[in-house]
């Protein structure tokens, strides 16, 4: 399974601006709709989270998740995932990140039920 990502500065500025944010202790999410029907997935970890390796276990830890629910993603939306501090803990799991993503995609009618 191949997963599309955001790779331009505007795509980003696109979903900050004009979609809807779901904030928990773990991550932050920004969803907008748009036509097409192949979801495009993009994740930032600010200088907040830590030095680099503390954001690149941030960017794993998430992108597992993301890979986990991806069956189940309605296509037409681009999401970006802000990584929180707490997010690249030793004791934070991809399980954990996927409990809180489950809940703010499924707010945003992003996912479907099953």
């Amino acid at each position: 399974m191949k997963v599309v990502t955001l790779n331009k500065n505007k795509e980003f500025h696109r979903v900050y601006n004009r979609g809807k944010s779901f904030v928990s202790p773990l991550l932050v999410t920004y969803v907008f709709k748009r036509k097409y029907d192949i979801p495009r997935v993009g994740i930032t970890t600010g200088k907040k989270v830590g030095k680099a390796v503390r954001r690149n276990r941030a960017r794993r830890v998430i992108m597992a998740a993301y890979r986990e629910l991806y069956p189940r993603i309605d296509g037409r939306y681009d999401i970006v995932f802000v990584a929180r501090g707490k997010t690249a803990d030793c004791d934070v799991k991809s399980h954990d990140v996927l409990h809180h993503m489950e809940k703010q995609l499924r707010k945003a009618g992003v996912i479907t039920k099953c």
